[in-house]
């Protein structure tokens, strides 16, 4: 009892970073349903780096995409094998990894319960437990922010120049990550600024700069790729800022307001980021989200004004990616870097919920406070286990959307034998690699994962003409429209169309 007693802390930390890894890893090879294209080239990129040993800072296509994820992916194929299961695994693992980070960071602005509280709700979020099942590079900045503020702040507490090297490579590796990124410079400025108004001892002065110049150190090559590649710079993000609109400002209203509501109300409303339109927060988190909101601004007038200072300012700041942008709003995706601040905040608000009535005078209110803390774990827990894995999952419009039609494609091409003649016809709109429609890049890994390379010839539309007829057998599909399959009809009368799944042309 008394090893429980003096451990508990680290015995309830080590059963909600259990908890993490069980949401993120459990049937990981098949929820979500399908491989979406973004993923699928997510994964094509990083073999073949791994087969050429060539590892960029920036992958150009695709609008651009950076290089830190890839490598991961490279590792996680490299140890685990070429897989669906692989690429999941790396978001898997940083997403686990984001709830100890969360902890630490949380223990060194408040205390380990409210650090414990806000961990668990992290760890069963289903927010961040779909991106941390997704082959997204995004998942990589909540990881990145609560690791380099978490360096940062212990740094500032214990004055140690390695805490504030580890800030600084924490934080220098954000520019390798995703593009909303790199507004946390912004709220690094914040912190900075409050923490030398906060402690004016200008002889510890150095110590920040030596901070400042490990971040230039590790971002300094894919700065130096920016500034000899600078459209890369931009990527997507002229084509849906709000900035490119006729009304800014209107435009930045409309985001506002679905930003403002998407936590208790409406959601993020496609089914890749979300369960369509349901709130982003589950009941009753949403709740102690507005409570925490509520404490957090009251407490800028109160000597625990720092804290806030950090917390307002990281919501509102890595809002920015999302509420600058007019398209798929509200975006979960681009929020990806709210989503430690908000469970912090909301446990906050639990916190606070749970000392009002622990200290009322009444019995009642106690128990009724220890209800409430044991409503508020175990309600949201299973909620979103049953949401995410026996709801969501099995939606026909999330395999939809994460394209499991060209998954089958794929595994329909490898069970057939080699001397089969495959070919696919990419007439699915997307953006262009390399002549294709990106769509393609789904069954090209199916195939590569298998067989190390793609069987099947991929050929635009405009390009059927190349096809040629096997004296064994050739076999036609197509990713998109399946009215393609006349025009072959008319081109090899001898062929037939094969209605059975996956819908595809043969002749023998």
């Amino acid at each position: 009892m008394s090893f429980l007693k003096k451990n508990k802390t680290i015995i309830l930390l080590l059963l909600i970073l259990s908890i993490a890894t069980f949401l993120r890893v459990w049937q990981l090879d098949s929820a979500p349903p399908g491989l979406y294209p973004d993923e699928a080239m997510n994964a094509n990129d990083a073999l073949t780096s791994l087969n050429n040993n060539q590892f960029k800072l920036f992958y150009p296509e695709n609008n651009g995409r950076e290089g830190l994820y890839f490598w991961l992916i490279a590792l996680a194929f490299k140890i685990f094998g070429v897989s669906i299961w692989s690429l999941r695994f790396t978001s898997a693992i940083i997403g686990t990894l984001t709830v100890l980070g969360i902890y630490l960071l949380t223990k060194e602005l408040f205390s380990k319960k409210i650090a414990l509280l806000s961990s668990f709700f992290l760890a069963i979020s289903f927010w961040h437990i779909n991106f941390s099942r997704i082959g997204f590079r995004a998942i990589l900045v909540p990881f990145l922010m609560c690791f380099s503020f978490y360096f940062l702040l212990r740094a500032f507490r214990k004055n140690n120049i390695l805490n504030y090297i580890w800030a600084g490579v924490f934080f220098g590796l954000g520019f390798y990550s995703y593009i909303a990124f790199r507004v946390a410079v912004i709220f690094l400025g914040i912190i900075i600024l409050t923490q030398i108004i906060k402690d004016m001892r200008w002889s510890n002065l150095w110590k920040i700069g030596l901070f400042l110049v490990v971040i230039f150190i590790v971002a300094l090559p894919i700065g130096i790729y920016f500034l000899n590649n600078p459209l890369d710079f931009t990527g997507r993000t002229g084509g849906v800022s709000i900035f490119s609109t006729e009304q800014p400002l209107l435009e930045f209203g409309k985001s506002a307001v679905k930003i403002f509501f998407m936590f208790n109300v409406f959601g993020d409303w496609n089914w890749r980021h979300n369960y369509a339109g349901s709130p982003m927060l589950v009941w009753p988190i949403g709740i102690l989200f507005i409570l925490g909101m509520i404490s957090t601004i009251k407490k800028l007038f109160s000597s625990e004004k720092y804290q806030s200072i950090f917390l307002l300012s990281w919501f509102a700041v890595m809002l920015l990616p999302a509420i600058l942008t007019y398209e798929g709003m509200p975006h979960a995706l681009r929020a990806i870097g709210i989503i430690p601040v908000v469970y912090i905040i909301s446990a906050l608000g639990g916190f606070w919920l749970f000392e009002k009535l622990s200290l009322a005078k009444m019995k009642s209110a106690k128990y009724l406070a220890a209800f409430l803390l044991i409503f508020i774990i175990l309600y949201p827990g299973f909620r979103n286990f049953n949401k995410y894995f026996f709801d969501w999952a099995k939606k026909p419009e999330t395999a939809m959307s994460f394209s499991n039609d060209y998954v089958k494609i794929g595994e329909y091409l490898n069970s057939l034998p080699d001397q089969v003649k495959k070919y696919v016809i990419v007439n699915e709109k997307g953006t262009p690699y390399y002549g294709l429609s990106i769509a393609a890049q789904t069954p090209i890994f199916i195939e590569s994962a298998k067989f190390g390379k793609p069987r099947a010839t991929y050929l635009p539309w405009q390009e059927i003409g190349q096809i040629e007829i096997s004296p064994y057998k050739t076999v036609i599909l197509t990713l998109y429209n399946h009215q393609a399959f006349e025009e072959l009809q008319k081109m090899f009368p001898q062929g037939k169309i094969r209605q059975d799944e996956p819908y595809r042309f043969e002749i023998e």
